[in-house]
């Protein structure tokens, strides 16, 4: 791998691990308003990044297939958004939106808390994986300053939910240290997800078109699932709604302007 490719699949994790260094700098707590805002920001980055950077161009890598060139995106988005609900159903973890609640199980309240961060950048490692795994084989389906464009997307949308995952771990009373720590580790799955997709898809080059829908099935799953029922809970508010269509809007510029 050369020094483009590795510094496209660290991005992310650098985002996330800035992100929870907040804890260093910011209250105990993140309030309610603040929190929607950064979550509707992030979710309005991961839809426009699962279209323009992923969908789009499995679009455009299925045209010879003419009329049927839907295919390989309807099938690998269903396929991403079922993969995505599998592992929450199997992994034992604490929904976003209920992280402030009592303990769920015999596992700590804390520990699930991790679990569901670590879920979530999953899909994201592996979209970063699936656009450099494109460069590698040749196909063209995405630029070099496409793929760069959806890693700085995924990191800057990493960011703030680094700050939200690391936040609730601290009003739980943990030292500032050990926080980022936690909030690191979570962010570490990204760049071995994406090294595992690049090497996947190796093996199955013809199926790119495929593997970019399922990452961006993936990363719908995160925004329905998690992050829009976070930022529109309690009492109403426009704030999240609006972060949301910053997010959109910055992520399409970014992947327009370098892609």
């Amino acid at each position: 791998m050369n020094i483009q490719i590795i510094i496209g699949l660290l991005l992310p994790f650098i985002g996330t691990s800035l992100g929870a260094a907040m804890v260093f700098f910011l209250k105990d707590s993140i309030s309610k308003g603040l929190q929607r805002i950064l979550t509707g920001f992030a979710a309005g980055v991961m839809v426009a990044a699962s279209f323009w950077s992923l969908l789009q161009p499995a679009l455009e890598g299925s045209e010879h297939m003419g009329k049927l060139s839907f295919i390989p995106a309807a099938v690998g988005f269903l396929i991403g958004i079922g993969f995505l609900l599998f592992l929450d159903e199997v992994t034992p973890h604490v929904h976003m939106d209920n992280a402030e609640e009592g303990p769920q199980s015999s596992l700590k309240r804390t520990t699930k808390l991790i679990l569901a961060v670590t879920l979530h950048n999953i899909p994201e490692g592996m979209a970063v994986g699936v656009v450099y795994a494109d460069l590698i084989a040749g196909k063209g389906l995405v630029s070099g300053a496409g793929a760069l464009a959806l890693a700085i997307g995924i990191a800057i949308q990493n960011f703030p939910e680094g700050a939200i995952v690391s936040m609730p771990l601290r009003a739980e009373g943990m030292p500032k240290k050990t926080t980022f720590l936690y909030g690191v580790l979570s962010g570490i799955v990204e760049p071995i997800a994406a090294v595992i997709t690049i090497l996947a898809s190796g093996f199955i080059t013809s199926l790119l078109p495929y593997l970019l829908a399922f990452a961006a099935g993936a990363m719908f799953y995160v925004v329905v699932e998690e992050l829009i029922p976070e930022m529109s809970e309690g009492e109403h508010s426009n704030w999240g709604t609006i972060a949301f269509s910053i997010g959109f809007v910055l992520m399409m510029i970014l992947d327009v302007a370098l892609g």
